[in-house]
């Protein structure tokens, strides 16, 4: 077969998949932060356009991609799925890797396919300005793009320590006419209080959420967007499982296993609901989030609502949580340094329907090294988590002497991470595993809810 399979720009996904039709339990409604009652439109509407809360709570199975939103996806989509040879050949297993390359958009990740998507529904009812935070700058880039596609302001807080590592990814975000700037700000409230408190705090997603939410609400011609976590989040990345699924079928193979890296559960959900949606209905398939260890959410944290910011602005969700104010250590993927998951994520990891791996900083720079001296392609520190997962998973297949059809979401490109490269091979880099303490410690602070 070929390398990589392509599609035609006629076969880009026409409707998103609802997970949430088919859950095979009810996932718990999110919870005003002050009255711990279920939280209605009304208490969204400061934050979102209408038609996203709508397709939050939405349990109608498909939903229509508009028009205008997949004649910008044309740019980028279908991306093509690979078959990583050159890898399964150094491996010597018997497994065939495919990797779906979402490194093929213009801000060179899977981010633009909500970025797009929700800039659309802000624009359609009136909104003038969009905030949002960014943890490595993939979320910022995309929504700063997507904003210069529709014509919408963009204000991006940037956690401080990626803001740091990472200077290219603000001159993207600078280049598509977004403003940016390191969180925590003096630019709002919960910025100022932070600062005052340690002015040397190097950020964290969970800052930085709260820092766009109070923008957001301070004005009205504003709403806040969010590139991860959130149900509708998670629907619009199903384009890359709808497309992977298509993709599969043309290669005559079936995946055995599905693996994305997990921050905030965004392209992990994206690739792997249009398969679980076959399992559900009785077809055997394996879904894996790989984190890192030193952000163990899904494999350390606690199954309960909490705040999806350290202002305790945002709703409470259920989800696994490692606490709101938890502050991660500055490990090159930024992207993966978040607090808490998706709530249908963490449902599905508490359910026993998806499987959660945590992995050191370094056995993922090493899974790196082999990729890209096999595949040529550098991936993004977070991309990296799912491929060690799936090196293992091939390295598994070989020991037991049996096929394994392996899939990966390659979320994004590694080009605008070479400092973490540079320091991965100047001997540099170091592994950090969060302590149990600090983890006990952050979790009795998480609100009580009867």
């Amino acid at each position: 077969m070929d390398n990589k399979i392509t599609l035609p720009e006629s076969e880009i996904p026409k409707q998103w998949y609802n997970i949430l039709a088919d859950l095979p339990v009810p996932l718990p409604p999110p919870l005003h932060p002050v009255t711990k009652k279920p939280v209605g439109p009304e208490d969204l509407s400061p934050i979102f356009p209408m038609s996203l809360i709508e397709q939050e709570v939405s349990t109608q199975r498909w939903i229509d991609i508009p028009e205008e939103v997949r004649e910008i996806f044309r740019l980028w989509r279908p991306t093509p799925l690979y078959r990583a040879k050159r890898l399964e050949e150094y491996l010597q297993t018997p497994a065939h890797i495919y990797y779906k390359f979402e490194a093929a958009s213009p801000p060179g990740s899977h981010k633009p396919n909500t970025a797009v998507t929700q800039a659309y529904y802000n624009k359609k009812e009136g909104v003038k300005r969009l905030t949002t935070e960014t943890g490595a700058g993939q979320w910022g880039s995309a929504l700063a793009f997507a904003g210069k596609m529709l014509g919408l302001e963009v204000m991006v807080y940037m956690v401080k320590v990626s803001y740091e590592q990472k200077p290219y990814r603000r001159v993207m975000i600078e280049t598509w006419g977004a403003n940016v700037y390191p969180s925590p700000t003096d630019k709002t409230e919960s910025g100022r209080k932070i600062l005052a408190q340690d002015p040397d705090n190097p950020g964290s997603l969970g800052i930085a959420i709260s820092e766009a939410v109070e923008d957001a609400v301070s004005r009205d011609d504003t709403k806040y967007a969010l590139g991860s976590v959130l149900n509708h989040v998670l629907m619009h990345q199903t384009v890359v499982g709808l497309e992977a699924k298509k993709q599969m079928e043309i290669a005559g193979e079936y995946p055995d296993v599905v693996i994305a890296p997990c921050g905030g559960g965004s392209n992990l959900g994206g690739i792997s609901f249009p398969f679980l949606a076959d399992k559900f209905a009785g077809k055997e398939v394996r879904a894996i989030a790989a984190e890192p260890s030193s952000c163990p959410t899904l494999t350390k944290g606690v199954y309960t609502y909490d705040f999806g910011d350290v202002a305790q602005m945002t709703p409470l969700i259920k989800m696994f949580t490692l606490g709101h104010d938890f502050i991660p250590p500055g490990i090159h993927a930024g992207g993966l340094r978040y607090h808490g998951d998706s709530p249908i994520i963490s449902l599905l990891v508490k359910e026993g329907l998806m499987e959660a791996v945590a992995l050191h900083q370094m056995k993922v720079f090493e899974a790196a090294m082999i990729f890209s001296r096999t595949e040529g392609f550098i991936p993004a520190p977070e991309t990296n988590h799912a491929i060690a997962v799936a090196i293992d998973e091939a390295l598994k297949a070989k020991e037991e002497g049996k096929k394994r059809v392996i899939l990966f979401n390659f979320s994004g490109h590694g080009l605008l991470d070479l400092a973490a490269y540079d320091a991965y091979l100047s001997g540099k880099l170091a592994d950090y595993e969060y302590p149990e303490e600090k983890v006990k410690e952050a979790l009795q602070r998480i609100p009580k809810v009867e």
